[in-house]
């Protein structure tokens, strides 16, 4: 979804910007979905190369998603879904915890 940040091809992205986010962030609301999106497709190569770490970065950014619909009163049945989306991240970071070798200090 990061990529159609840039698009809208699916959906007006701004439209799921809460008012109160839309009036503490700097520029316009298509302006914060551009950094949205840069921030959705560095999470998914991060996931991508060490899901140990990463996950629980995805985890914390989609519970920032759910704050974000849940406050704007119109959009709880995609925060529920993104609630299960966290869920599911917290569920990969603590399998990755045991499957994917942690990093290594040099000495």
């Amino acid at each position: 979804m990061g990529i159609d940040k840039y698009f809208n091809g699916l959906v007006y992205w701004p439209k799921y910007l809460a008012d109160w986010i839309n009036n503490i962030a700097p520029g316009t609301a298509q302006q914060f979905m551009y950094f949205v999106g840069g921030v959705e497709i560095a999470a998914g190569i991060l996931v991508l190369l060490k899901p140990r770490y990463a996950a629980y970065l995805v985890a914390a950014w989609l519970a920032g998603i759910v704050i974000n619909l849940f406050s704007y009163g119109e959009w709880y049945d995609v925060g529920v879904r993104d609630l299960g989306l966290m869920g599911g991240a917290l569920v990969l970071g603590r399998l990755a915890s045991v499957y994917d070798a942690p990093l290594r200090r040099r000495h």
